[in-house]
């Protein structure tokens, strides 16, 4: 959200944010944070990414980057030029940075390495030791497998279709089994469903991290009250969601309309490819996320085979073209679990599908 300037006692807004309000506020919460004593001295000036920010986190902000600073300072005056003093910070690194809030309890690591990295960065790590993947112990997998399928189930039998285009993302909710309980009227299965829809709608959102115009087409409600009732739930749903949105009321097709800010590519695209099969129609797991599957595997196989010999591992010809190359260390550490591994490359595999055999 900042830019730090440590040789600069400035203190200043991005030109871009037009609003006077935002402005007088975000100068407002910069000047109070600069006083903290943990800054011992620079300037700042805010981004447009800091628009509707919080003083929290616009202060863990400011806090980071000068720890940064003393952090390169101190190894520049440490190390004889030409080195390195400071590089960007690593996937776990920017989670953490981005993400981490005090409603987290603890951060979990399954890799050592990582882990003695992530101590250095912050305390509230601990690390994983058991047998079974971390991503299958806390369910991650699962939810990342759902949240790349296009339909949700809802706990009452209805369900959501999540469509993202080129130009908006489309929610569609549907009531599916559930008809209601008892004499229940049709408006308060309809209104009961749409209550229960928009909270994983809001879920769904932040998982699959859903940017730009998101049109949401609910069940129809005949009562006023009820629609107002249910506009007022998803606000709230979202109200903790740490991108900027905004959710309009409904319509006159009866469709809510809403914007969240696009900060990075969503879950799908991030973990897949265009499918040569559907020309770009549908999805499938790219050759990088299938090596991580493999490696997943790998470790849960380990367990389970005895006294082999030789292992082969089949997979798509981009999968094995991956582990050879950008992904060797995944090859690796496959190999550290079940030995040597020889890689056959097989046209007629699935990208997203593999086969090991052990003699």
């Amino acid at each position: 959200f900042l830019v730090y300037m440590p040789t600069i006692e400035h203190l200043g807004v991005s030109r871009k944010i037009e609003s006077s309000n935002e402005r007088a506020r975000l100068r407002t919460l910069i000047q109070r944070i600069r006083l903290d004593k943990g800054i011992p001295s620079g300037g700042f000036i805010v981004r447009t990414a800091g628009i509707g920010i919080s003083e929290e986190d616009l202060r863990n902000d400011a806090l980071f980057l000068v720890r940064t600073w003393v952090d390169a300072k101190k190894d520049s005056e440490k190390k004889r030029s030409p080195a390195m003093v400071h590089q960007d910070l690593d996937l776990v690194q920017r989670l953490l940075r981005d993400q981490l809030s005090d409603d987290f309890v603890a951060i979990r690591v399954d890799s050592e390495e990582e882990y003695l990295r992530t101590v250095e960065f912050m305390n509230r790590v601990k690390l994983y030791t058991r047998d079974e993947p971390i991503l299958d112990a806390y369910g991650v997998q699962e939810e990342v497998d759902k949240a790349l399928k296009p339909r949700v189930w809802l706990k009452s039998g209805g369900y959501l279709v999540i469509n993202q285009t080129e130009a908006l993302v489309a929610i569609d909710v549907n009531t599916g089994k559930f008809v209601g309980k008892g004499n229940a009227r049709l408006e308060d299965t309809i209104t009961r469903t749409n209550m229960e829809a928009v909270d994983e709608i809001a879920r769904q959102i932040r998982l699959r991290d859903l940017g730009g115009i998101i049109v949401l087409d609910l069940i129809d409600m005949e009562d006023r009250r009820n629609r107002h009732k249910v506009s007022q739930a998803l606000q709230e749903a979202l109200a903790s969601d740490r991108s900027p949105n905004k959710v309009l009321s409904f319509n006159d097709f009866g469709l809510i309309i809403m914007t969240r800010k696009r900060v990075k590519q969503s879950l799908e695209r991030t973990m897949c490819t265009p499918c040569d099969n559907c020309e770009g129609s549908g999805w499938v797991k790219s050759p990088t996320t299938t090596c991580y599957e493999i490696l997943v595997e790998a470790r849960r196989l380990s367990r389970q085979v005895e006294d082999v010999r030789h292992t082969t591992l089949r997979v798509h010809p981009d999968v094995a073209k991956a582990l050879r190359n950008a992904e060797r260390e995944v090859m690796e550490e496959i190999e550290a679990y079940l030995g040597n591994v020889d890689i056959t490359s097989d046209k007629s595999v699935h990208q997203a599908q593999f086969d090991f055999a052990f003699v």
